[in-house]
């Protein structure tokens, strides 16, 4: 187990004038009464001007870093370094999101969790991962890792990373991933465990296509699809499908709109309550080579496709 977050009396203190940063719903340790977020944190937001659109470009699998930065609760990648990992450390994993939104931990064992779903005091997210994993890699053991702010030449992700290892996304219906030993949890860390699973939306990675996930909601399911497109190609492929009545994955199912998510377009498709996973395989792997076909279109946009395109472009959703 992780040690203790710290307390109220060892908490992040000002030094040399001087803002430690904390978590953005934190309180400020200026003592202003305020969140993070809303003082210091927006503060130092505000003074980065390094702004990175596509900040993982360059990994292998950019489109599922972008889908579990945004999209998935609860999902683990067994990350590489170049030249290896030091001798101290057994394992590097990528998680979504860590016990109490630590941005990295090293466990007792001295295996390093980076956690992916966390804001960074840089313009550049992989940057600020980047600095997130080089400090876990030297933490102590059984120690969490705290945000800080990064410089602005320190190294990124795709500078520390082996850009030749694959990124194999396992996707979990829970987040047991947290504990070594999940089976011997009891007490509070049980009960904050079986809280977060409460939580979790039923996500599967389909396995035919790259970076589209499926999820399940109460009210109906849901694929949303990661795609690196250049974005205006992609939006005048999908009107053109849109157009031609072949957006969809089937009867019942529907293209509804899309994300903007660190450079990347996500489509998403509404879908029965009753289509599974396994069901959304063959329709989607349909649908691609569709696109591929449209993405290769070069005559220009028809009147119904303009208006298809500027429909889908009015229910774009910007995450980041």
């Amino acid at each position: 187990m992780a040690k203790k977050r710290p307390t109220k009396t060892n908490a992040p203190q000002i030094v040399d004038g001087e803002i430690p940063v904390v978590g953005a719903r934190e309180p400020c340790p200026c003592n202003s009464g305020r969140r993070y977020k809303a003082c210091h944190g927006r503060e130092a937001s505000h003074a980065v001007t390094e702004l990175v659109l596509r900040p993982f470009e360059g990994l292998p699998g950019e489109c599922d870093w972008v889908a579990l930065r945004e999209l998935v609760p609860a999902a683990t990648v067994e990350l590489a370094l170049k030249g290896g990992l030091p001798s101290d450390v057994p394992s590097l994993t990528l998680a979504t999101v860590l016990p109490m939104a630590w941005p990295g931990l090293r466990r007792d064992s001295g295996k390093v969790l980076l956690g992916l779903q966390n804001d960074t005091a840089s313009g550049d997210l992989s940057r600020g991962l980047a600095d997130i994993l080089q400090r876990a890699l030297t933490a102590e053991p059984g120690s969490p890792v705290e945000g800080a702010r990064t410089d602005g030449d320190g190294p990124r992700l795709q500078d520390l990373l082996d850009l030749d290892a694959p990124f194999e996304p396992v996707v979990h219906t829970g987040f047991e991933f947290w504990l070594e030993n999940a089976g011997d949890a009891s007490g509070d860390i049980a009960a904050s465990l079986e809280r977060a699973n409460a939580a979790a939306i039923p996500t599967v990675r389909l396995s035919g296509v790259d970076a589209a996930y499926w999820c399940e909601t109460p009210d109906k399911n849901h694929l949303r699809w990661v795609m690196s497109h250049p974005e205006e190609q992609l939006l005048d492929a999908m009107a053109r499908l849109h157009a031609a009545g072949a957006s969809s994955l089937g009867d019942d199912t529907r293209l509804v709109g899309s994300f903007r998510a660190h450079g990347l377009v996500v489509p998403v498709w509404d879908l029965p309550v009753g289509m599974a996973a396994d069901e959304v395989e063959k329709p989607a792997a349909a649908f691609g080579e569709r696109l591929l076909e449209a993405l290769g279109a070069t005559a220009p946009l028809t009147g119904d496709e303009r208006r298809a395109r500027s429909g889908f472009m009015n229910r774009q959703i910007t995450l980041s």
